[in-house]
């Protein structure tokens, strides 16, 4: 089965700083993995990779085709990413930002189709946000916007999703939603997704695999119970932890120093 990413010695320096030191990385088609780290261990600049919003050389293939091979509007067809903090156009409405979802299916200079409507109202639906369709994004909530963030993604029709944070700003019932909702797309749809997280419990409930970065490397990779470990927590993040026992993943829970 080709996967739907592949990462081979990927390596990104910004601004003189070496930021991703050889990463290696394999999404499989319908998997959902989950990227843990230190603040600073590359978490994010690799997602950025993956989604072509950096130079990534030959490192990174999507399907089994080359990233620097594809145009921007194929894509922005295979791929969806919802970054921690996306620009926000001024006097945007909600229902217009998520249209911006449908512009790789718009052709240039036309308009959009009643079935692109329909997509993005139903998105709007499935995530608690129709009756604010009018409204502009500046005028919404931090988690209200991260709901809009998540809703033109969605919109989009990628078969990979790219998630950066993707529950930052939402409230515990929000979560559980928006994570859901992610879910059960990825199994009814064969959705891949590649996510970073900071809450390392949510992270091992709802991802098949994780991978810890440190340092602009992979240290550790694999299901969330090996990964999820006192001594490596303790090690990476320099953090006094217990894993104990969950119903569908290893819960991390902070306990303090003697």
């Amino acid at each position: 089965m080709t996967a739907a990413v592949e990462v081979r010695d990927l390596r990104v320096t910004l601004d003189g700083a070496p930021i991703l030191a050889g990463v290696d990385l394999t999404v499989a088609a319908g998997e959902w993995v989950t990227v843990i780290g230190p603040n600073g261990a590359g978490k994010s600049t690799l997602l950025r990779a993956v989604g072509g919003l950096l130079p990534a050389g030959a490192a990174v293939s999507l399907f089994g085709t080359p990233l620097r091979a594809l145009k921007p509007r194929e894509r922005a067809r295979v791929v969806a990413t919802v970054a921690q903090s996306p620009a926000v156009p001024a006097g945007m409405s909600v229902l217009d930002y998520v249209l911006l979802g449908r512009t790789p299916y718009i052709p240039p200079l036309g308009r959009e189709s009643a079935a692109d409507l329909a997509a993005v109202h139903d998105v709007l639906d499935r995530l608690d946000l129709a009756a604010f369709h009018g409204r502009e994004l500046a005028t919404l909530s931090g988690g209200e916007r991260q709901r809009v963030f998540l809703a033109r993604a969605l919109a989009q029709g990628a078969t990979l999703l790219l998630l950066d944070e993707p529950t930052s700003a939402l409230d515990i019932g929000h979560q559980q939603e928006v994570l859901e909702l992610v879910d059960q797309l990825r199994r009814e749809h064969g959705l891949t997704v590649l996510a970073t997280m900071h809450d390392l419990s949510v992270a091992g409930e709802y991802a098949d695999r994780l991978v810890l970065l440190a340092a602009g490397r992979v240290v550790a990779a694999g299901p969330p119970a090996e990964v999820l470990t006192e001594e490596l927590l303790a090690s990476h993040y320099r953090a006094h932890v217990r894993v104990v026992r969950g119903e569908h993943g290893p819960l991390v829970v902070p306990v303090r120093p003697r």
